[in-house]
Order: C-alpha cells, then sequence, then structure tokens
C-alpha cells in the first residue's frame, strides 16, 4: 500500500482548480492522474475510479442543493474498485460517507456556517484513520495540511479563481505536504 505523494497533491491541486471553475474536462485528467498515482489500479480500473470520483464531484457541486446521497453512491463505487484492487479490506460504503462527510464540513466551514478548522482536521482524519487502517494521531498531521491547503483554496476562489495567483501554488505546495505526511504515517506502519 503506497503511493506517490508528489503526483497525488498536484493532481489533486489541478483537480480542485478545475472543480470550482466548473471546468470537468480538466478535473477528470486530474482524476486520472490522482488514481493512477494514488491507488496504482490497473488502466481500466483507473479510469472507472476517475470517473466516479468526478460523478461525485458533479453532483456534490451544486450549492446549496447538492445531491449529497449521489455523491455518496458514486464514491462508494469508486471505493469499491480500490478495495478489489487490492488496497486495504475495508467497507467502500463506510468509506464513501466518511468521505462525502468531510466534503459536508468543509462546505459549512467554507461557507462559515461556525465549523472550526478543527472540525474538518477531525473528519478528515476519520477518513484517513479508516482507509488506512491506521491510529487517527499518525494521520492527523496530514489532515491537518490539507485543511492548510483547503484555507488557500477557500481564498483563491474568493480572489476570483485566476490560474496565475500565487495561492494556487501555496495549494499546490500544501497538498503535496499533506499526502508526503500521510505517505509517511503508511509507510511508518
Amino acid at each position: 500500500m503506497t503511493f506517490d505523494p508528489v503526483a497525488v497533491g498536484r493532481a489533486e491541486c489541478a483537480a480542485w482548480a478545475a472543480y470550482y471553475r466548473r471546468e470537468w474536462g480538466p478535473f477528470l485528467r486530474a482524476a486520472v492522474t490522482m488514481v493512477r498515482a494514488g491507488f496504482g489500479m490497473p488502466w481500466l480500473r483507473t479510469l472507472q475510479g476517475a470517473w466516479h470520483v468526478l460523478r461525485a464531484n458533479q453532483l456534490w457541486a451544486p450549492f446549496p442543493d447538492n445531491d449529497a446521497d449521489g455523491a455518496r453512491a458514486a464514491m462508494r463505487r469508486f471505493y469499491r474498485l480500490v478495495v478489489r484492487s487490492g488496497w486495504g479490506g475495508f467497507d467502500p460504503a463506510r468509506a464513501a460517507t466518511l468521505e462525502v462527510h468531510w466534503w459536508r464540513v468543509h462546505r459549512e466551514h467554507q461557507h462559515d456556517t461556525g465549523v472550526t478548522e478543527e472540525q474538518l482536521v477531525d473528519a478528515l482524519t476519520a477518513l484517513y484513520a479508516y482507509v488506512y487502517d491506521l491510529p487517527p494521531a499518525a494521520v492527523q498531521p496530514a489532515a491537518a495540511l490539507r485543511v492548510q491547503a483547503m484555507d488557500a483554496s477557500d481564498r483563491w476562489v474568493t480572489a476570483g479563481c485566476t490560474l496565475a495567483d500565487p495561492l494556487l501554488a501555496q495549494e499546490r505546495r500544501l497538498l503535496v505536504a499533506s499526502f508526503s505526511a500521510l505517505r509517511d504515517a503508511v509507510d511508518r506502519r
């Protein structure tokens, strides 16, 4: 169970930028890279997995009227492919629930509904601990760095989603650092 944290971090940054710009073609390309670099699945499963990630994000994207159930169903299909590829023995439905839960917590934090960064870190920590079968304390630093990347992303969105904005580079560095910390936790197992 290993992955390339630099490739995953860069691809996730590209996916987030495409998501907020509603550029679904570039999002799908980034999702293919994330899935391949993150899980090393065979190409057919990589493409299927990236499609499920795209669909989940498209269903989640409308605000405030998103389709959380549809997003969870798409992520359940994604995590089912991950498990079939030998990446852990976790329950895909539980992983999908935890995934979409952090999306919800982030959206509430993003729209200033009183949700704290600590609650967002906790939501990501729960997902990482479950999927990677690690103690929460081992993955919490990775979750905290990813939340910092979300903060940079949220500021980038507020500033207008310009691809030349230095906030995007800051987000990318934080995502690479986050996935590097997660990889370190996995490797120390």
